[in-house]
């Protein structure tokens, strides 16, 4: 058994900001199943919102204006007390990176360059190149690194230790021993990323699992909004790697078939920058209608940077620029790019309050696994590095807040108790059943890119909700083909395929329940918004038989009514 006073649960932005606080007077560790630098934080592309008011068409920004932007483009389910937190720290935490060290791109006047995002009235998104998930992680591994942070590289985390009402660790497979260790933590925090691989087509790595969200609903953790997922609308057709939203920033345009610039039938003033869940549907509608592209690949619209010109694709966009090249062997340059919408966020997750924490006494969660929520039905591109920045410092201070208010003395015994769980559970999964673990997330996949995506109806999410049942039956049926512990991928994958299925579930339950469109939940069979009977916050906790109980509260509105969402 291990100890540490307190535990991070994952390598990327939220859980490195969170580290760098805490190192100078706690014991702390990191738990990875990546080498950190490999996080998903690292594949951020376009950049992170401030409102500095560095460009020149954005002099008049505010973070008060910020703060609309992200309530208007939550379609108003954001809690606006943790949206106005955000949205204050926010040029606090952007020069506080540059302080660190961060190559942000500027301006000839040397300040940080601000280039525009959509949904927002002013340019405010700071962004280096196109590769600012990457140098933000660097940057705060490099400083968590130099506080002598401890790492667990390449360790999965398997259950949260609870007692009902308090955190007491967490229990963790070594995937290079083949050790199950369970560890002691007076307090545990979960930066463990999003769900991105329930889906079929998603721009996210293999390793966005949500094992981190399934982990902490199967403890009893509530989750919230899970049936808003965002669909990023520009996906490389045929591989799914994300084209940023910073093409579009820096003057891209959507073409149909037809060679028109579509958007302007769907959002006349923002065009290509409106909000990310009406730019994905508006492609998705061109494609339905045949006006998209037939791709070798698959359905289409073009993403044309060709106007652009080289130059300013090799200054803005290199990143994109080789993706294209090594991937599809085009070059924007010269040819439009093939894109479509791919599964990218989750704005649901772990349920948390305004300083990151959970009901469960001393476990905590920040970034994309946690739902504050600062982005409601629909995050705005630019907000979600923001958020982790500044909910990781945030947890960090609400952890510290936590340990020294009390004498947290976690139970040995019930960490045990748990190890010999899991233990069990290896046994039963490498006992030699019918069922692959392959198979059954690969179906899961296409039955929520099929019937839970970017449209949905009553019928279609019914007939998901069926098929995930039959899997989570199934699963108890999944037997993997080596009896090995060590670097066991099989293993793994079938160990997280349970957490995925409850994931699923949650998303399909709470999509079929809810009776109106808002932000990226789009019914087809309740096309409108309903604030009389759907302003308000779904909640789900797992019960004793292992199913969701549903209950719903109330959306915190502290400056801005809800209105007409028009772009």
């Amino acid at each position: 058994m291990l100890r540490h006073e307190v535990i991070i649960v994952g390598g990327g932005l939220a859980g490195l900001r969170a580290a760098i606080e805490l190192c100078d007077k706690y014991d702390v560790a990191l738990i990875s199943k990546v080498y950190p630098l490999r996080s998903h934080s690292v594949a951020a592309q376009g950049g992170i919102n401030a409102a500095l008011g560095n460009n020149p068409e954005g002099r008049d920004d505010s973070w008060e204006k910020h703060m609309f932007d992200t309530v208007k483009g939550s379609d108003f389910l954001a809690d606006q007390n943790a949206v106005e937190i955000m949205c204050k720290d926010a040029p606090r935490a952007i020069y506080e990176l540059e302080h660190w060290g961060c190559p942000f791109s500027r301006f000839p006047d040397g300040s940080i360059a601000q280039r525009p995002f959509g949904g927002a009235g002013f340019p405010r998104t700071c962004y280096s190149a196109d590769l600012t998930g990457h140098v933000l992680l660097h940057t705060l591994f490099e400083r968590a690194i130099s506080k002598r942070l401890k790492v667990y590289s390449e360790w999965y985390v398997l259950s949260l230790v609870s007692d009902g009402s308090m955190c007491h660790g967490i229990v963790a497979f070594d995937l290079i021993r083949g050790e199950i260790v369970p560890i002691l933590a007076k307090a545990t925090l979960f930066a463990t990323g999003g769900y991105g691989r329930v889906y079929y087509y998603s721009t996210n790595a293999l390793i966005n699992t949500g094992s981190g969200i399934g982990i902490a609903y199967k403890a009893g953790v509530p989750l919230k909004d899970m049936e808003f997922v965002q669909f990023h609308p520009t996906g490389l057709v045929g591989t799914n790697i994300l084209m940023t939203e910073a093409c579009r920033g820096e003057g891209g345009y959507l073409i149909n078939r037809l060679g028109e610039r579509f958007m302007e039938r769907y959002a006349p003033k923002a065009m290509e920058l409106a909000p990310r869940d009406i730019v994905s549907r508006s492609i998705q509608r061109e494609i339905e209608e045949g006006r998209g592209f037939d791709h070798p690949l698959g359905k289409c619209v073009h993403l044309d940077l060709r106007h652009l010109g080289e130059k300013k694709i090799m200054e803005r966009l290199p990143g994109i620029r080789r993706i294209c090249l090594d991937f599809l062997g085009i070059d924007p340059v010269y040819e439009p790019i093939p894109v479509m919408p791919c599964q990218h966020y989750s704005m649901g997750g772990i349920d948390t309050n305004e300083k990151a924490e959970t009901p469960l006494s001393g476990f905590f969660a920040a970034g994309e696994c946690a739902c504050v929520s600062v982005h409601g039905a629909n995050r705005l591109g630019g907000n979600s590095l923001l958020e982790t920045v500044v909910f990781g410092r945030i947890a960090s201070h609400s952890i510290e807040a936590y340990l020294s208010e009390r004498d947290v003395k976690p139970d040995e015994k019930l960490l045990e108790e748990e190890r010999k769980k899991v233990e069990k559970k290896i046994e039963r999964l490498t006992g030699g059943g019918k069922e692959k673990p392959a198979k059954i997330q690969l179906e899961l996949s296409k039955i929520m890119s099929q019937y839970v995506g970017i449209f949905r109806t009553k019928d279609e999410l019914e007939f998901a909700l069926g098929k995930i049942l039959e899997a989570k039956e199934r699963y108890r049926s999944v037997g993997i083909s080596s009896k090995k512990k060590h670097m066991n991928y099989e293993l793994m994958s079938a160990l997280e395929l349970e957490f995925m299925l409850e994931v699923a579930h949650t998303i399909a339950l709470g999509a079929y329940l809810r009776e109106e469109s808002r932000g990226a939940h789009f019914r087809r069979d309740k096309e409108e918004r309903d604030d009389s009977k759907w302003l308000k916050h779904t909640v789900m906790t797992i019960d004793r038989e292992g199913n969701p109980s549903v209950s719903y509260k109330d959306v915190v509105i502290t400056r801005y009514p809800p209105e007409e969402r028009a772009y």
